[in-house]
């Protein structure tokens, strides 16, 4: 059925609404008869890679008309699906799309224990699933609904490095040549922590120990530093320069890293502390100048609220999917607007294209925004999602079509499955030379 032939039967049966009631407090504000959710459907797929990619689609009782989100967990990734199949979509069918707000604080209630890093992953997809169907019946798109444009478009930072500094430099150029204005720098070569690791069995270990490559946080402060300072000799300050420690560190050795590198002006230093560690940050301002970002490991939507309130940090990088959705992410960046705080929200790696989009659309209509990470897919995904925004010369645009402005093609995910979770999907982790587990 047409959307016109929608409209002109809510007419016809206007009159059969009694006055006063939901039905017609429904019909006099959008012209439209009431919705129920009809069915939700989980649609997994790989990508046509490894990814270990879950969505739902929240299906209505208006022909045609449906949301998507989604509930990534690379690490929890059979979790997720288990509690959208069994707990979620039972609970969900029968109730009214439209009131967002209830269904989120109602749907984080209905688990008893909330905010657990599954909960919100599942919180997050049935939210975004929900925006997307009111901007589609609106015939807007998400960020008009959350007050429109606060600036032409969503900058983002690339990611670069190498194993030496003049290949970091090298691979900065490559970006800045690319239009990026800002550019995160690995050094060292694969994975975090990169420059302050003791090779495979080499220094003083235990016996029997641990023998693979040791991470030290001394050799780390004492190894990064001297990378910027030589990329701000060659290239100058104007590139925005930033840098992910990954919460490699602890203590006085986060503040005097973050105190070494403020000669550098960087645009932020990211998890220079675990979330166990956050006390710290109080520290690092007494002495330094160098901005922290820090969230993308938090779960909780509130969990950064101190920081935010006490001025500790610069930058979230809370991730939409893995703490509850737009609903509560849109509260928060309010909140970081009043206390100078921007948004940094985490999108690389194993993150999807529902999500980058989610994150475009608090991010554009923000005045809190700072930056979106990038991400690039391949060809493949852009096949299998029609609409998935598009990175021109450092700057991300959706599609400006209505609800989250993107689309899934079930049948092409359908032939890329999920593969097998090794070792139940476990993130890894780096180790001191004793043995010691290393934070990510």
């Amino acid at each position: 059925m047409k959307r016109r032939e929608v409209f002109q039967a809510a007419l016809a049966t206007a009159s059969l609404i009694p006055a006063g009631s939901a039905q017609e407090v429904a019909r006099r504000s959008t012209g439209l008869p009431p919705l129920t959710i009809k069915d939700v459907k989980v649609i997994t797929t790989s990508g046509g890679r490894n990814y270990r990619w879950v969505f739902i689609k929240i299906i209505t009782s208006e022909p045609g008309l449906f949301g998507i989100g989604t509930a990534n967990n690379n690490y929890q990734t059979r979790a997720v699906i288990a509690a959208l199949e069994d707990h979620l979509k039972p609970w969900l069918i029968g109730k009214d799309p439209d009131r967002i707000e209830d269904l989120w604080q109602s749907a984080q209630m209905r688990t008893y224990w909330r905010n657990g890093p599954v909960n919100n992953n599942v919180l997050a997809a049935m939210d975004m699933a929900l925006w997307d169907i009111k901007g589609k019946r609106a015939g807007m798109p998400v960020y008009d609904m959350l007050g429109g444009k606060a600036h032409d478009a969503v900058a983002v930072y690339d990611h670069q490095g190498g194993k030496t500094k003049e290949e970091c430099l090298d691979t900065l150029q490559k970006s800045l040549a690319g239009g990026y204005r800002h550019v995160r720098i690995q050094f060292g070569g694969g994975g975090y922590g990169g420059g302050g690791f003791i090779p495979e069995g080499k220094g003083d270990r235990p016996e029997g120990g641990y023998q693979g490559a040791a991470f030290d946080e001394e050799q780390y402060v004492d190894t990064i530093p001297p990378v910027f300072e030589y990329l701000r000799a060659k290239a100058g300050f104007t590139p925005k320069l930033l840098h992910d420690v990954h919460s490699h560190m602890t203590g006085m050795n986060a503040v005097e890293l973050s105190r070494r590198l403020q000669p550098c002006q960087m645009f932020f230093v990211e998890d220079v502390l675990p979330p166990e560690q956050i006390a710290w940050y109080r520290n690092i301002r007494q002495i330094c100048s160098t901005p922290q970002a820090i969230g993308e490991v938090f779960s909780h939507p509130y969990e950064v609220i101190p920081l935010i309130t006490d001025r500790l940090i610069d930058f979230i990088r809370c991730r939409v999917a893995a703490t509850g959705g737009i609903t509560p992410m849109r509260k928060l960046v309010s909140l970081c607007e009043i206390f100078g705080v921007k948004t940094a929200f985490q999108e690389g790696g194993e993150n999807d294209p529902v999500n980058q989009m989610a994150s475009y659309h608090v991010d554009i209509s923000s005045s809190a925004f700072g930056i979106q990470e990038e991400n690039h897919f391949p060809p493949v995904v852009h096949d299998m999602f029609p609409g998935i925004a598009e990175i021109r010369r450092g700057y991300l645009y959706g599609s400006g079509k209505p609800g989250l402005g993107i689309e899934i093609n079930e049948e092409l995910a359908a032939k890329y499955p999920l593969g097998e979770i090794k070792g139940g999907g476990a993130y890894p982790t780096d180790r001191t030379i004793d043995g010691r587990v290393v934070k990510p």
